[in-house]
């Protein structure tokens, strides 16, 4: 009997201990957001200020509500990347669509993202 106790807590031991490994094996990925600027010929626009924001979908919206707003400058390439995975939780379904509106001078121009969890997500805009 004393045996069949110590094999139980040995086999509990050992299963806890596997689904700890495993639990911290399910690491997560990183949640990015990439915004490419092109001008007209499709060339790349570096310099341009991208801002990339959330707009609630409540009018008016909740109190609390965590509003995602952020305003980077494209570099040589064209290119701006947003890392959100702070925001993103393990479990969450999807993670957001955000606005984008670009601009240089007095070229400008808008576009959508939806941003996919644990994932690099790319857009181009086109200033005009």
């Amino acid at each position: 009997m004393k045996a069949t106790r110590t094999l139980q807590i040995l086999f509990l031991a050992v299963g806890t201990a596997a689904t700890s490994l495993f639990l911290s094996c399910n690491k997560e990925e990183p949640t990015i957001a990439t915004i490419y600027v092109i001008d007209a010929a499709g060339d790349p626009v570096s310099g341009a200020t991208v801002r990339i924001y959330g707009s609630p979908s409540e009018t008016p919206p909740p109190p609390n509500t965590i509003a995602l707003d952020t305003t980077v400058t494209t570099d040589a390439t064209g290119k701006v990347s947003v890392d959100y995975s702070e925001f993103y939780k393990m479990g969450q379904a999807g993670f957001a669509v955000l606005d984008v509106e670009a601009y240089k001078g007095a070229l400008y121009g808008v576009g959508i993202i939806k941003v996919a969890e644990q994932e690099e997500t790319e857009a181009t805009i086109e200033l005009n």
